[in-house]
């Protein structure tokens, strides 16, 4: 076994080091969130911290790890007699983000099962988490269907597995820790809400700490035994506190003066629900233990808000977390001299960390406004003013970037015809989960069974099989696997028109808005999308296909207008996007929005140049979309010939919102087959 980076050596990151410990301390707190770029220590320091848990005492031989004190009486491996009983580190397992449903939660055998009434059961990630921790790298990345188990797990504190009414429960009460680059995408709110503290990382800026990391990474990676042999002392000190701190934590008194800011910051800053105001209690009184007071006191407040509200104050997706430390002090000291004397009177936080030690005491959280996501959207307009992308080539009159106007909901665009692509909510696929359709014979593991079609298979046989009694003789070939439908996720794909023609009596505006309408449409249904936009003499891919709407809309909202209007290129480089996204993702299907006023200028015969590479979409049967932007009482009808050329439809921005739009890309297949059962009938009457 590898020995891992000491929990102590980790330089900085005092707030993730301290959520960590404070989870160590009360497991109740609800696991933690780490959100930051790559690089910055995130799954090193989690590591680390199993190695600092105290150990657990198990019933010997028992694969679900049940307390010897208070046995699960649902195991699937007891009932337990009082006896022998060991003692064993804490687990940390890992869950991968491509892992199947049943490595997560267990397999059933469903044969034996059928044939003879038996549960064998092989336990999964979640048993084996079970008084752990649970780390998942990437965690926004992880597929629905897991995370839904993971919820299920996470608000119950077991795992119930049920194969057609075969079922297995077990007990899975686990520290649930996720890192994620929110560059990648961002979380569920289901799941969002479930991580009880939040933590923003980002690499120091800091000459004299980035060559104390690089030192210590090097002398790690020469010896690894014996880095952590120089630092034992210290995670020996860390270890002890950890244990006195849950010694002490029965001990904290959580007065009402505390409890009034508690519920007074969570109202303050409109965070959904109660669990909010729980964490909060339950993360400060974690505070006053790790810290060795009996008493909650105002900084506690204040720590706990910073580290258990800012993921959940987004009211929507394009919202960056984050708390306004001026309206927590305000709010603090407003409630703080209300209620019976519990050490409250003084909001301000000591500037005192306590004990010396890693993250001790609760030090200041970063600032939520400067880290490089946490700021991102909201700085983005400043970023793009006066910029202009290398290859647009944008000469006179461009115009600098305006704000997206007000977003709308829109209706579902979805891909014709039935795909086999990642789950999600847009278009008809052929999923692990869903309604069920039919059947076939199980290719590799059987996960979901067919019972109709299974007992059908095997009642033919039951004679030469020698069936005796009431028990059906199943063989391995006579299972059948469900198959079902569902939704996928797909690529959409935005092409915006940033020419001068689009900056006209402020349409970019407008279009900003429709956009942004899309963008919050595609957060919700879990597509990746991807951003290209042309200009000027040429096109650029501002945003390459991603899982972050965020990044999305945060590069649209810096897109400045002017130039010519170069729709041959912007559509080659959207095609070009695409070839390459088929090589490495061949199951997602696309969804083309191109967003444009028709026009095309610049360079030799614009407008059969851009004719030409939109029917490239066509022969390939790209499912595409124009949302016309023209405007005035005189239209030239140029977008809806761009969309005949696509093999698609066009819609206006006012069409954008009206029930119309329903069924859009289902048109676009349709106006497909009519025209070529146009042209079958014209070449018929031609011969």
């Amino acid at each position: 076994m590898s020995t891992p980076f000491p929990f102590t050596a980790v330089v900085g990151q005092d707030d993730l080091r301290l959520a960590l410990l404070l989870n160590a301390v009360s497991p109740a707190v609800g696991g933690v969130l780490v959100r930051g770029e790559k690089g910055t220590a995130k799954s090193t320091a989690v590591r680390a911290l199993s190695v600092l848990l105290p150990e657990v005492d198990v019933v010997a031989g028992c694969r679900f790890s049940c307390d010897p004190g208070a046995p699960d009486p649902a195991c699937p491996d007891g009932p337990h007699e009082a006896g022998a009983h060991e003692s064993r580190a804490a687990r940390m397992v890992e869950l991968p983000v491509g892992a199947s449903e049943d490595r997560l939660v267990g397999a059933l055998d469903i044969e034996r099962a059928l044939a003879e009434g038996v549960k064998a059961f092989e336990p999964g990630l979640l048993a084996d988490a079970h008084r752990g921790i649970l780390y998942v790298d990437e965690v926004n990345l992880l597929h629905d269907h897991l995370v839904d188990l993971l919820l299920d797990a996470a608000a119950m504190g077991a795992s119930y597995v049920e194969r057609e009414g075969v079922s297995v429960r077990h007990a899975a009460k686990f520290l649930l820790v996720g890192t994620m680059n929110p560059e990648e995408g961002e979380l569920r709110p289901q799941l969002l809400d479930r991580f009880g503290l939040t933590v923003e990382v980002a690499a120091s800026r800091e000459p004299d700490q980035r060559v104390e990391v690089v030192r210590r990474r090097l002398a790690y990676d020469d010896d690894p035994a014996g880095f952590a042999a120089r630092w034992a002392d210290e995670e020996a000190a860390v270890r002890a506190r950890i244990v006195a701190a849950r010694e002490l934590l029965p001990s904290v008194r959580l007065g009402d003066g505390a409890l009034r800011q508690i519920a007074a910051t969570c109202a303050a800053f409109e965070v959904d629900g109660m669990r909010a105001d729980i964490v909060m209690a339950r993360t400060a009184v974690a505070l006053a233990a790790w810290n060795g007071r009996t008493d909650v006191l105002a900084e506690d407040v204040r720590q706990a808000a910073l580290l258990a509200l800012p993921h959940r104050r987004r009211r929507s997706p394009f919202d960056a977390p984050g708390l306004d430390e001026n309206k927590l002090d305000e709010t603090l000291e407003e409630f703080g001299g209300q209620g019976s004397g519990d050490g409250d009177e003084d909001p301000e936080p000591d500037p005192d960390p306590g004990p010396d030690g890693p993250g001790g005491g609760g030090g200041p959280a970063p600032e939520s406004d400067g880290g490089p996501q946490g700021g991102d959207s909201a700085a983005q307009p400043e970023a793009g003013e006066g910029g202009e992308p290398q290859s647009s080539g944008a000469g006179a009159g461009e115009q600098q970037a305006v704000r997206a106007g007000e977003p709308f909901r829109t209706k579902v665009l979805s891909v014709p015809g039935v795909g086999e692509g990642a789950a999600g909510r847009r278009s008809r696929a052929r999923t692990e989960r869903g309604r069920t359709t039919g059947s076939r014979r199980p290719q590799g593991a059987l996960t979901k069974l067919h019972l109709a079609a299974t007992v059908q298979a095997a009642a033919p046989h039951q004679r030469a099989r020698g069936r005796v009694g009431r028990g059906l003789v199943v063989r391995r070939d006579d299972l059948r696997q469900a198959t079902r439908e569902g939704r996928e996720g797909n690529l959409v794909l935005f092409v915006v028109d940033a020419s001068g023609s689009m900056a006209a009596r402020q349409r970019m505006s407008a279009v900003k808005g429709a956009v942004l309408s899309l963008l919050l449409d595609a957060y919700q249904r879990r597509d990746k999308v991807g951003l290209v936009t042309f200009r000027g003499t040429g096109a650029e891919v501002a945003l390459p296909p991603t899982s972050s709407v965020d990044a999305a809309a945060a590069r649209l909202e810096s897109l400045p207008t002017g130039g010519r209007t170069p729709l041959a290129a912007g559509l080659l480089k959207a095609h070009d996007v695409l070839r390459v996204e088929r090589l490495r993702d061949p199951a997602r299907r696309a969804l083309v929005v191109v967003v444009t006023d028709g026009r095309a200028t610049g360079g030799p015969e614009p407008v059969a140049l851009g004719a030409r590479a939109a029917r490239l979409f066509a022969a390939e049967q790209v499912a595409s979309v124009v949302v016309d932007c023209e405007s005035g009482a005189v239209r030239l009808g140029l977008a809806g010939q761009l969309a005949s050329d696509l093999g698609g439809t066009a819609v206006t921005l006012d069409e954008l919102r009206a029930d119309s739009i329903a069924g859009l890309v289902r048109d676009v297949q349709g106006d497909r087959q009519s025209n070529r059962h146009s042209s079958r009938q014209s070449n018929r009457r031609a011969a």
